[in-house]
């Protein structure tokens, strides 16, 4: 992943105009989606359908992305619809940019070449299609995703994170600088965000 030391996220979140972060409720208390039961797979531009469009727009940030922001969407067609804010060169082709509307101050994008490779968030809401979020302990993301998940580490193994794979995408939960429990959630291709977390990698 082309992932960002937590200090950087915190201030793009505040320039965001960020809200405080809420803290999720207790895993057994957390709404569980009928999604929970068989994850979205991840083929890229799948829309949810009616179902999903019922739900409130900024609640659900999955393997697909989150909203009108769909890994694999091209910079310049979220541009061209208004749906791009600040935006922030990094290295080696990666651009990180912020979102208007509603998911406005709760998502970050990470593009590559162009193409939107991840989504992520420090606040809660969104929530995954299975019901976690920023917030909470590791051990409630144990309690719902059982064997579908589990704790990581990084190649220099000083640092771990929650791991869930969605076919050839996951969700990646890491900590908080904090406090204990879940700080940042991505989303996006095992290549880019599993890869960056192990490597250590900003780009």
């Amino acid at each position: 992943m082309h992932r960002l030391s937590y200090t950087l996220v915190t201030a793009l979140l505040a320039t965001a105009g960020l809200v405080p972060i809420a803290l999720a409720a207790p895993a057994a208390a957390a709404p569980r989606p009928a999604a929970a039961v068989g994850h979205p797979t991840d083929r890229p531009g799948v829309d949810p359908g009616p179902a999903a469009a019922g739900r409130d727009e900024v609640e659900v940030i999955s393997v697909r992305g989150a909203g009108p922001f769909r890994i694999g969407a091209d910079l310049a067609r979220l541009s061209a619809a208004g749906l791009i804010d600040w935006v922030a060169p990094d290295c080696d082709g990666t651009v990180h940019t912020g979102v208007t509307g509603a998911w406005a101050g709760k998502i970050l994008l990470t593009f590559l070449d162009g193409r939107l490779v991840g989504v992520g968030t420090a606040t809660a809401p969104p929530r995954t299609p299975a019901g976690a979020a920023v917030g909470m302990s590791f051990a409630a993301l144990e309690e719902i995703y059982g064997p579908r998940g589990s704790m990581i580490r990084n190649d220099a193994g000083d640092a771990s994170a929650y791991l869930v794979r969605v076919g050839s995408r996951v969700e990646l939960f890491t900590g908080h600088p904090i406090r204990p429990g879940v700080g940042y959630l991505q989303v996006g291709p095992a290549s880019v965000v599993e890869r960056g977390f192990r490597e250590g990698r900003s780009c």
